[in-house]
């Protein structure tokens, strides 16, 4: 098939593709058509076979003449879109070629045809501009004072709850169950606040009427009528300037006692661990590993940031799309629900898909931008990994999660698990030379949980 072809780019990654194929092509493919069709239709009167083009023509002529216009244009597109220059104007696999305009072009037999449409493609990015480009890395020191920190979390998990001795108040950090409810002006109960066995730490504010302060040294079994005012700055608008009157009963103090620092306490965390050294040494060593990977995606993802900022393109609207719908699916198989009965869930919450998707996933074109701008560079700069680099790698990893290299080594046997290894080390390779082209500072000093905070 003779077809000639003018591409123009439109905004957001999209093109236009208008072809021509020569007239002979389509009265050739319009006379080939015709001619299955003949073979294959029945009509009363001819045989099978034998039904003239001229009959065919004047009982199906509009029906069959669209439907080999499709096939024309389908194939010509086939034939364009596969030949090696169409590598940079490809369509995406969820962005099919549509047709500029309302319906099908006009088939003329003596004429060439020309049809145009239009579809998104890969986005064309020139990541050139490092000017300016500055890092700053957070300082986070891992201490005693970040070691005992962890320690403490550990003895509260290993923590033993116990009944406070009868007659003994409830204080600061007890867990206590209590009954409560709202009472009106009257003294009557206000409808639908009474609540019985709830439970909270005391000082944790994790209770409704933010009544800590208000029950301590109360006695098991004790009611206590509280009338409490509430700043008009509260966080709650449900209480911020109100005065409420709630009445609460005890009913249960529970103290959480914790466990020793000692040998005794490193081996009921795990056998592995003979003495409290050999647990401080491994929280230590863990520690470090969650600081360097976090520090890592902090300088990678700042360097990212900017890139997309300095070397801006648009996505397309279809890709977009697609990421966002991937994510959805994935949401709906974390809530165990499938994504129709998810969107009717977020509704009735008065949230929208996209806010729901934001919240849940973070930006999906920030990271699209992101993973186009690495994968570009990568390919630009032909970055490979060597079979020694690997091995390096697996060395690294053992030494991290305290296995051996072979232990390693069988997980990554896995062809997929280990793709996305090489992938890692490809990545990190990548940013190892990028950081040689911008300005890498030291940042502030921050405490080692809050390097794990989310951004504001």
């Amino acid at each position: 098939m003779q077809v000639t072809k003018e591409i123009s780019k439109l905004e957001k990654s999209a093109v236009k593709l208008t072809a021509t194929v020569a007239q002979a092509d389509v009265a050739s493919s319009y006379k080939n058509s015709m001619a299955k069709y003949a073979k294959n239709i029945q009509i009363p009167g001819f045989r099978k076979g034998h039904v003239p083009q001229n009959v065919l023509e004047q009982k199906y002529g509009e029906a069959l003449k669209s439907e080999i216009t499709g096939d024309i244009i389908d194939n010509a597109l086939n034939e364009i879109l596969q030949s090696d220059e169409a590598k940079d104007y490809r369509p995406l696999p969820y962005a099919q070629p549509r047709l500029d305009g309302d319906k099908l072009p006009e088939l003329d037999t003596s004429k060439d045809f020309t049809f145009t449409v239009i579809y998104d493609v890969f986005p064309s990015v020139e990541v050139k501009n490092f000017s300016g480009i500055v890092i700053k890395e957070p300082q986070v020191q891992i201490g005693d004072e970040e070691l005992q920190e962890e320690l403490k979390a550990i003895q509260e998990r290993n923590a033993s709850v116990l009944d406070k001795k009868d007659g003994e108040g409830v204080e600061k950090d007890n867990i206590v169950t209590i009954n409560y409810k709202e009472l009106d002006d009257n003294g009557a109960t206000v409808e639908g606040s009474e609540r019985e066995d709830f439970v909270f730490t005391v000082g944790t504010g994790e209770n409704i009427y933010k009544i800590d302060d208000e029950i301590l040294g109360m006695k098991k079994d004790e009611t206590k009528e509280i009338t409490k005012k509430y700043d008009k700055k509260d966080s709650d608008p449900e209480l911020a300037g109100k005065t409420k009157k709630i009445s609460v009963t005890v009913t249960a103090i529970k103290i959480r006692e914790l466990p020793a620092l000692d040998d005794d306490l490193a081996q009921d965390v795990n056998e592995k661990y003979k003495t409290l050294d050999d647990l401080k040494a491994n929280i230590k060593l863990n520690m470090e590993t969650a600081r360097t990977r976090k520090l890592s995606e902090l300088k990678s993802q700042s360097l990212l940031d900017q890139l997309i900022e300095k070397n801006q393109f648009e996505l397309p609207v279809s890709m977009i799309q697609a990421e966002q719908e991937s994510r959805w699916n994935m949401m709906a198989q974390q809530f165990q629900t499938t994504p129709e009965q998810l969107a009717q869930m977020v509704a009735s919450s008065g949230q929208t898909k996209e806010d729901m998707l934001k919240q849940w996933t973070g930006d999906s074109e920030k990271m699209l931008k992101s993973r186009i701008i690495v994968d570009t560079l990568l390919r630009e700069r032909n970055i490979s990994v060597t079979p020694e680099e690997i091995d390096a790698e697996y060395e690294k990893i053992a030494k991290e999660q305290g296995l051996t290299v072979d232990e390693v080594k069988e997980h990554y046997k896995d062809l997929k698990a280990k793709e996305y290894l090489i992938d890692d080390v490809k990545e990190n390779k990548l940013y190892e030379e990028l950081y040689k082209q911008v300005k890498v500072e030291k940042g502030d000093k921050i405490a080692f949980a809050d390097l794990f905070k989310p951004a504001n």
